[in-house]
């Protein structure tokens, strides 16, 4: 590999592929992937199965997500905790108990919190989109995988940023799938990861199937989301991501 440096440009030879690649920004990498897994919109139904070394309980979810802010979700089995739902809206989030018909707005702090005791946090699961504003990235290297080429990312809270990591780490393939991310604390220590596997045609275009969180200091803890189905680019009304409709979707 063969580097020259123009002015405010970086032209990589790469011997094989022969003409020159752009360095790509960071936050374009990290930007680009956020789109395309959420899209424009999205529906989908997927299994989260909480693994301890104990025990284990599977939850079926269906998603909805409009835009970059705006995601709602619901559990749909097993019957002992169906209805149970989370509207989240920007910064903003709500919780909806069906024994109590009760819907409570959670403050910015529970945004980090585990999603019904799972190692997915409601953030997680609502695929927020706040990396792209409220950190900044460089580009810490490349590798490849199946083929193409990995940009691995690391991500720094701005200064005065109210977030939780002080560090995340992420790897993000030239097409734009998140194959990893890194959660570390104020101290830089891991707390726990995200990994991708069984990329396939979903919905349209290539999708993780499977979604592996695990907690980087207790052993045989983890959570697993399968993806049932996907599709990207709907119609979905606003009327959808209210308060209102916790009450009323999942029936």
């Amino acid at each position: 590999m063969n580097y020259r440096i123009i002015p405010g440009v970086i032209l990589i030879w790469i011997t094989m592929a022969g003409p020159p690649v752009y360095a790509q920004d960071a936050k374009e990498v990290v930007d680009a992937a956020v789109r395309y897994y959420r899209g424009q919109s999205s529906v989908c139904v997927m299994d989260m199965t909480i693994r301890r070394p104990h025990w284990q309980r599977t939850l079926t979810i269906k998603a909805w997500t409009k835009g970059q802010k705006e995601s709602i979700f619901f559990i749909v089995a097993p019957p002992k905790d169906e209805g149970n739902g989370t509207l989240k809206k920007g910064k903003e989030m709500w919780t909806y108990n069906p024994k109590l018909s009760q819907v409570m707005k959670l403050p910015p702090s529970m945004m980090s919190q585990g999603w019904m005791g799972s190692d997915f946090s409601n953030d997680d699961l609502a695929k927020s989109d706040s990396i792209i504003d409220e950190y900044d990235h460089t580009l810490e290297g490349k590798e490849v995988h199946e083929g193409k080429r990995v940009y691995r990312i690391k991500s720094l809270p701005k200064p005065g940023a109210a977030v939780v990591w002080g560090m995340q780490r992420l790897k993000i393939r030239e097409d734009h799938i998140l194959l990893s991310q890194e959660f570390f604390d104020e101290e830089m220590k891991l707390v726990k990861a995200l990994t991708s596997t069984q990329i396939q045609p979903m919905g349209g275009r290539l999708f993780p199937k499977n979604w592996d969180m695990k907690r980087a200091q207790e052993e045989g803890e983890h959570t697993v989301v399968d993806y049932r189905e996907i599709r990207f680019d709907i119609d979905l009304p606003d009327r959808l991501f209210t308060v209102p409709a916790l009450k009323t979707t999942w029936k």
